[in-house]
């Protein structure tokens, strides 16, 4: 028991040392004690700020960024993109059972294909762009 207390005196001592004080709460000193320390530069490194979005992406992007990994592969009976014999059953269906699908979800395809900020235009747009030509 003596040893356990002398780490938590041992634990103040430090702690008052490097000028921490669990009673200043306030946001001021909250940010303070979480800043970084420092920061990356490197020489000649440009760094362009990001992109501010334009409005809806196209199908054709969502399908790169989002749905390819699947539908360009077939991984876990995903129907390819320009496979009209996948497709077939699936378009039997009806767009609005696709697009229930897409963003619902259905057997191995989780809810919005993980594109979790598409619109649902979005959506629609991209079922279309991988049927079309069918």
């Amino acid at each position: 028991m003596k040893s356990a207390v002398s780490k938590v005196v041992l634990g103040l001592a430090v702690a008052m040392a490097f000028g921490v004080s669990a009673s200043d709460l306030s946001n001021d000193a909250i940010k303070k004690r979480i800043a970084p320390v420092g920061n990356v530069y490197l020489s000649g490194a440009v760094v362009a700020a990001p992109a501010a979005p334009t409005g809806p992406r196209t199908g054709a992007q969502v399908y790169q960024a989002t749905c390819f990994a699947c539908h360009g592969t077939g991984a876990a009976g995903a129907p390819i993109k320009g496979n009209a014999d996948a497709w077939a059953p699936r378009l039997a269906q009806g767009m609005d059972v696709l697009f229930d699908h897409a963003l619902n979800g259905f057997n191995a395809m989780p809810a919005k294909g993980t594109c979790m900020n598409c619109s649902d235009d979005e959506l629609k747009a991209t079922i279309e762009y991988m049927v079309k030509g069918l």
